[in-house]
């Protein structure tokens, strides 16, 4: 077997179990496995690497939910303002753990909705056109999530998506985007730009976009900038207060565990927190110190607890908060360390295997800074029949039209031996489709 130092400086891989092993038997994260419940496929464990779609259930949850019944069952009403957790306050206890996540002050987060419906009343807020000045700035290849949210709005205002939204598309023959032609296309437009919206990462490509550089560059030509933060909140560093967005929303389903459905949430910057934005008003969102007074003239609440539209569904949010526990008990440093470490590792695999070499193409960037735990992979020949026996393998993944493999290596319950031995059931089926 042959060493390989990767791009993490100081790492020397091997492509081996034993070295899968040790790398496990090595990693201070490693008893956070235990507190997940994994698939079983034919009577084994699967290697779940679909944590990009939906995060595996922890342990807690079942418990956490059954306490929330339990307080249902015996106050019913009364459940709101008695008991341990009263569900009128309930939503605030999780502003500390999501602005360590985002990188936010208490007061910019709120956990609210799903995450299209966080969406769409950030763009009421925050897109607002000119004649002029009309035009949404997005990635090229966006989750349609955010293409239709931005088309309707966009159509609402009586402007057509053809001219009013722009998209930054890669370069002939890549498949990422470069961040100076992002800010190229941000200082092109000027002032007839309105809003950039981007992904904190592709979902297709599994790029990390400099969203720094995206804020700073939208603010200097007098435009708003939010971002999706879907595949992004719980699996790369965030720090949105200091980058200066001024907004963000995202899931809790994916990276974050919560659950199918799982509840939203969105950042507000301060800037805005007691600014007299239009907005698409809700009860919830009303000063809590009046709000039972039942009168009319809407009066929002300072920072991001303004777009709040109704009381929090708290059965979602008690799923929602025993996951973040787990997230909080790891820490985001450690489990960055950890991601950086599973995804290099999968790429080396996959790089220094030869029939893998020539048959796998990686467009997900090769260095790590610029990605989480995600590669994705191009099969153009023989792609689907590939994803279809992974799965009859244990390998749970996701396919996106139309010949991409997505894996992604969790740091909170994904293992090296999950990682070396994923690399060896591929490479078994491309050698089998391939005839090599």
């Amino acid at each position: 077997m042959t060493p390989f130092t990767d791009a993490l400086p100081g790492v020397t891989f091997e492509n081996s179990l034993r070295f899968a092993r040790r790398l496990d038997a090595e990693d201070a994260l490693r008893d956070f496995r235990n507190r997940f419940h994994i698939p079983v496929v034919a009577g084994k464990e699967a290697i779940y690497f679909c944590g990009n779609s939906l995060g595996l259930q922890p342990k807690t949850v079942r418990e956490a939910v059954e306490r929330e019944m339990l307080h249902w069952e015996k106050l019913a009403v009364e459940g709101h303002f008695t008991g341990r957790q009263p569900w009128f306050t309930y939503h605030k206890q999780f502003k500390e753990p999501l602005g360590q996540l985002v990188g936010a002050r208490p007061h910019e987060t709120v956990v609210m909705n799903n995450l299209t419906t966080n969406l769409h009343l950030m763009l009421t807020s925050f897109y607002r056109p000119t004649p002029r000045r009309c035009k949404v700035l997005m990635e090229g290849g966006a989750f349609p999530s955010d293409q239709y949210a931005v088309e309707s709005q966009v159509r609402l205002h009586g402007f057509s998506p053809e001219t009013a939204v722009v998209e930054v598309q890669p370069r002939p023959g890549a498949y990422t985007l470069r961040t100076e032609d992002i800010v190229d296309q941000i200082e092109a437009l000027g002032d007839e730009l309105a809003l950039v919206l981007f992904g904190g990462i592709n979902y297709y490509t599994g790029q990390v976009y400099d969203l720094e550089a995206i804020a700073r560059a939208a603010h200097r030509v007098g435009a708003r900038v939010g971002f999706d933060l879907a595949h992004a909140i719980g699996n790369v560093p965030l720090r949105l207060h200091d980058w200066g967005a001024d907004f963000a929303v995202w899931c809790s389903y994916k990276y974050l565990n919560s659950g199918p459905g799982g509840v939203a949430g969105a950042f507000v910057h301060e800037k805005h927190a007691d600014s007299d934005l239009p907005r698409l008003a809700g009860w919830w969102g009303y000063q809590e110190k009046s709000r039972f007074q039942m009168q009319k003239g809407f009066k929002p609440m300072y920072g991001a607890d303004g777009w709040q539209l109704a009381n929090g569904p708290v059965l979602l949010l008690a799923a929602h908060r025993a996951a973040l526990d787990v997230f909080a008990e790891a820490g985001m440093d450690a489990l960055r360390r950890k991601s950086r470490l599973l995804t290099g590792y999968l790429e080396f695999i996959l790089r220094t295997d030869p029939v893998l070499r020539q048959h796998v193409e990686i467009i997900t960037p090769a260095d790590p800074e610029w990605r989480g735990c995600q590669l994705s992979l191009r099969l153009p020949e023989t792609g689907k029949a590939v994803f279809e026996r992974l799965g009859q393998e244990g390998v749970i993944a996701d396919w996106r039209e139309p010949d991409v493999i997505r894996l992604a290596p969790v740091p909170l319950y994904n293992s090296f031996e999950d990682v070396y031995r994923c690399g060896e059931i591929l490479a078994a089926l491309v050698r089998t489709q391939t005839g090599k």
